[in-house]
């Protein structure tokens, strides 16, 4: 755990964090250097893909093989811009896996979502859950996925709504001030500073990091 950065180069080698209860994995894949995370749960083996972005078979090698591969049954797209789900079809298809969205974002999809989400629900893997976060604004049905550690800190999924340095492109100024609005209530105003989050693209980093930027973000208007 104390090894992991949260930084993987494009093409390169994927990085593992062990948490007591999950694993968490991150790759990056495409030509944009977009994430995808897998998280596993250990007591069941049961696992969830948050972005089959691109590289099916990148995917399927992080995935495995044999008797030691987890049971993958769950995709999650965070939201509907076609970097983010250019394997879905693929991996969903491979793996007989449900795919999720918010029902905002499920149209663009090219698989129909088996399961539509809204803010504060849940979605299960093994005995592990995340936690349906809506941020409105970069699209309409993004969403993010909060990880609660029964022994240790938050860790939130953030898709492209939140970076390391600000939120996530928006087109005009009320989605961005939708955006904002979200990340402050829903994100910065429920959760503390040791919660960790994953981006779509690039590097991670902590609430506690961003936080003291909140207001320039606003002022700047991106």
């Amino acid at each position: 755990m104390n090894s992991y950065t949260g930084h993987v180069e494009p093409g390169g080698a994927p990085a593992k964090r062990e948490l007591a209860e999950i694993s968490i994995t991150k790759l990056s894949v495409g030509p944009m250097d977009n994430n995808a995370y897998l998280l596993i749960d250990k007591a069941s083996d049961e696992a969830l893909l948050i972005d089959a972005a691109n590289d099916p078979q990148r995917l399927s090698d992080l995935i495995g093989s044999g008797d030691s591969r987890p049971d993958l049954r769950t995709i999650v797209t965070t939201h509907q811009h076609p970097d983010h789900w250019q394997a879905l079809g693929a991996t969903a298809g491979a793996y007989g896996t449900n795919t999720v969205a918010h029902p905002a974002d499920s149209e663009p999809l090219p698989v129909p979502p088996d399961f539509l989400v809204e803010h504060g629900d849940s979605v299960r893997f093994g005995e592990s859950s995340l936690s349906v976060i809506h941020l409105r604004g970069h699209t309409p049905g993004s969403i993010a996925l909060l990880y609660r550690d029964p022994q240790g800190h938050g860790h939130l999924f953030t898709g492209d709504s939140l970076f390391p340095g600000g939120p996530g492109k928006t087109t005009n100024p009320e989605d961005f001030a939708s955006l904002m609005d979200d990340l402050e209530a829903r994100v910065f105003g429920e959760l503390p500073d040791d919660t960790w989050f994953y981006p779509g693209h690039g590097d991670d980093s902590t609430l506690g990091a961003e936080r003291p930027n909140l207001a320039q973000w606003r002022e700047r208007g991106w």
